[in-house]
């Protein structure tokens, strides 16, 4: 049984090519999207989803805390700050270990994206707010918009936002090649419940982006940053 419930799956948008066998997609998702005031789209970072509780630090299941060693770090300044999380669910990507992306311009290896509180998630001021108290970043806001009036505009603002390379410098893991980001998640700037997360916040992902396979733990890299030693997280030099 798990100790908490995991991220929930996000719905891509049906315009969306990087979709694999066992993804969602929410044909929908305009009848939802004209439903809320204030929508937000981040920058899709290319990591491992993690989460901080008091109850440890989770990867994608939450049946048991993670002991990965790209992990560590984060390990070590949860057992800073687990007692001050009460109820609080901390959602990050995780980007310590290179996966199909190497990000050239990092300052940081985690970056807050979500907080749960009681089968609610909260809004993206609430999240923010949490993410500065803890002394973490927030993924990347790349625009903020009321609700669109037409469908077609809105599918071609995402089309040419994801032609970028992101606000960290995205590159090819294996080649070095510089490539466009990984995506974008458009979210409900306000809180909504749990139960109804796939109406409130969608996915676009570029095609063939996952490169890495279920050998790549074995011979995973560190993510440089651009001021190894400063005041973050992780202290490695």
């Amino acid at each position: 049984m798990a100790i908490s419930e995991k991220y929930g799956r996000t719905y891509h948008f049906p315009f969306s090519p990087g979709t694999t066998s066992d993804d969602r997609i929410q044909h929908d998702y305009w009848q939802h999207i004209n439903a809320i005031p204030q929508l937000i789209h981040t920058e899709k970072l290319d990591g491992e989803n993690n989460c901080l509780s008091r109850y440890g630090v989770f990867a994608r299941s939450h049946v048991a805390p993670t002991t990965s060693p790209w992990t560590e770090t984060l390990r070590r300044y949860w057992q800073l700050i687990r007692h001050d999380l009460g109820d609080l669910e901390i959602f990050l990507e995780n980007l310590y270990a290179i996966h199909s992306i190497a990000y050239s311009h990092l300052d940081h290896h985690f970056y807050v994206f979500a907080v749960r509180e009681n089968g609610h998630w909260l809004s993206w001021e609430e999240t923010c707010f949490y993410a500065a108290m803890l002394d973490l970043p927030t993924v990347p806001v790349i625009k903020k918009l009321d609700t669109p009036q037409l469908q077609s505009a809105f599918e071609e603002d995402i089309l040419t936002l994801v032609k970028g390379r992101g606000c960290f410098g995205a590159n090819d893991a294996a080649t070095g090649a510089p490539v466009t980001m990984e995506g974008i998640v458009t979210r409900n700037a306000a809180g909504f419940p749990v139960s109804a997360f796939a109406e409130n916040v969608f996915k676009y992902v570029r095609k063939g982006h996952v490169k890495t396979d279920v050998h790549w733990t074995r011979n995973w890299r560190r993510a440089a940053l651009n001021y190894e030693g400063g005041n973050y997280v992780d202290h490695h030099r």
